[in-house]
């Protein structure tokens, strides 16, 4: 059984496009691949902490070597990596609040981000250890970022495709539902989006 991990970042609930349109990919893949098994986290309702001085002493501290308050330290950051590695598709739904990606979803990414674990540094340089998935980013906003005047203050979307690829992700698609602040249009945009999104043999 292959398994989706589908991350949520908005904090609008069943309002959120970018909710909609992350499990519109996951329904879409299913009923077109083998059976998956889906594994949400709501970064808003179970948030990651933002990194403090208890993570960052026990990331850099030897397993064989962590006390009782580097462990609890290292928990969330464990608990993160260990749902990343386990996935075969991870479905990434963002909304782009000022210009850039929730602060929920920053956090989940510095827990992620671990040297030994998933990024190794050698003579060759940095090296990602998290191989072999497909990612889709479900982004949603108000402004059309994909082209247009915009398209330079859009960090969320090449932000996510370099440390992504940092940590060995580079089969990344973007899907977006973007350019109206209407409820109504959102909703046509994202069958739009859903009717031209085709899946491809993910392995």
């Amino acid at each position: 059984m292959k398994n989706i991990l589908h991350i949520i970042s908005s904090p609008r609930g069943e309002a959120s496009f970018s909710t909609k349109l992350g499990r519109a990919i996951i329904e879409k893949i299913q009923s077109a691949d083998s059976p998956y098994t889906v594994k949400v986290h709501d970064l808003t309702e179970t948030p990651f902490p933002h990194l403090g001085q208890a993570q960052l002493s026990a990331f850099f501290t030897r397993p064989e070597n962590r006390t009782a308050e580097n462990l609890a330290g290292v928990r969330y950051s464990e608990e993160a990596v260990n749902e990343l590695l386990e996935a075969n598709v991870i479905v990434i739904s963002v909304p782009i609040y000022n210009f850039h990606i929730h602060s929920t979803l920053k956090a989940w990414i510095d827990q992620v981000v671990r040297a030994g674990r998933t990024v190794r540094f050698g003579p060759n340089g940095v090296e990602g250890l998290v191989r072999d998935k497909k990612v889709f980013l479900a982004i949603s906003s108000k402004g059309v970022y994909s082209e247009g005047p915009l398209q330079e203050l859009d960090f969320a979307t090449p932000y996510l495709r370099h440390i992504l690829g940092y940590l060995g992700l580079t089969d990344i698609e973007v899907l977006r539902v973007e350019g109206s602040s209407v409820p109504r249009e959102q909703d046509v945009l994202l069958t739009q989006v859903m009717d031209r999104f085709e899946v491809r043999d993910l392995f």
